[in-house]
């Protein structure tokens, strides 16, 4: 399995968790110039940007050092566009959630606010 398709399958499970768990999929793979955002969700009152991530290679203690500084950027840079394309989200709370999926185990990690973007 080359890594799109292995991409396609991790958020493929996150959506269906999400969903699962309440959340209304707005979009996967949202696109702008700086960046994706796998899947952008609703659940009562916020809004959330959700950046999945399979691994294997990443301890639990290490996970959080997976997604760095510049990708947390690119991703807060992407939400702006998508809300500046769908006003109707604006009274929403955005939230940066980070859902690991782990390829052995096939646990799955669901990090609420994993990070902030205070200049949305």
């Amino acid at each position: 399995m080359n890594s799109k398709e292995k991409g396609d399958r991790g958020e493929k499970i996150a959506a269906e968790y999400l969903t699962e768990k309440g959340y209304t999929i707005i979009e996967r793979n949202f696109r702008s110039k700086w960046g994706e955002i796998d899947i952008v969700a609703v659940k009562a009152d916020s809004l959330s940007f959700i950046e999945v991530k399979s691994w294997n290679k990443y301890s639990d203690s290490e996970l959080e050092y997976s997604i760095n500084r510049g990708k947390k950027d690119r991703i807060i840079k992407t939400a702006k566009v998508f809300l500046n394309r769908n006003p109707l989200y604006y009274k929403k709370r955005p939230a940066f959630d980070v859902i690991y999926l782990g390829e052995k185990d096939g646990q799955i990690r669901h990090i609420e606010s994993a990070f902030r973007g205070e200049e949305i």
